[in-house]
């Protein structure tokens, strides 16, 4: 926790992902939902439309269907670092669930909190941040356009 009582910290990639070739974080898809309720339609029209689609798309992650007994349909997303989370899609759209699965394999698990700075180094140059005055000589002339 910082000062500002918001968590934070540096900016930074899960196992180095997108240093080699690019590994899709989420694992599994879970959507749960009632096979009669009136407040999972668009869960079940996703899963008549879209849900083939997304797995054949997205061969590396596993997606479950369950049908249960619930009032709330919802959809539960593991990822590999262990983080689970739960997404409430009452009376949404099967349209609005694609759009939220989508979002969801794209992210890491990571809670989402504020980054500290756009750039950080494992190990720090004791001389400063590169800009691209830093090797230029002193002058006294300035350094825009010369004036006629």
């Amino acid at each position: 926790m910082t000062a500002r009582g918001t968590p934070s910290r540096f900016l930074q990639s899960v196992l180095q992902n997108g240093v080699g070739r690019y590994v899709c974080q989420l694992k599994r898809l879970s959507l749960i939902f009632s096979k009669n309720g009136q407040s999972s339609l668009g869960v079940r029209e996703f899963i008549e439309d879209g849900a083939v689609d997304f797995a054949k798309k997205n061969p590396g992650i596993v997606v479950y269907v369950s049908p249960q007994s619930c009032r709330i349909p919802k959809i539960v997303a593991e990822y590999l670092n262990g983080n689970v989370t739960e997404e409430l899609v009452t009376n949404k759209t099967s349209q609005q669930i694609a759009e939220l699965i989508t979002k969801m394999s794209n992210q890491s698990g990571l809670d989402i909190i504020r980054i500290r700075k756009p750039f950080h180094t494992d190990s720090p140059s004791i001389q400063g941040q590169w800009h691209p005055f830093t090797n230029r000589p002193p002058c006294k002339d300035p350094i825009g356009p010369q004036a006629k």
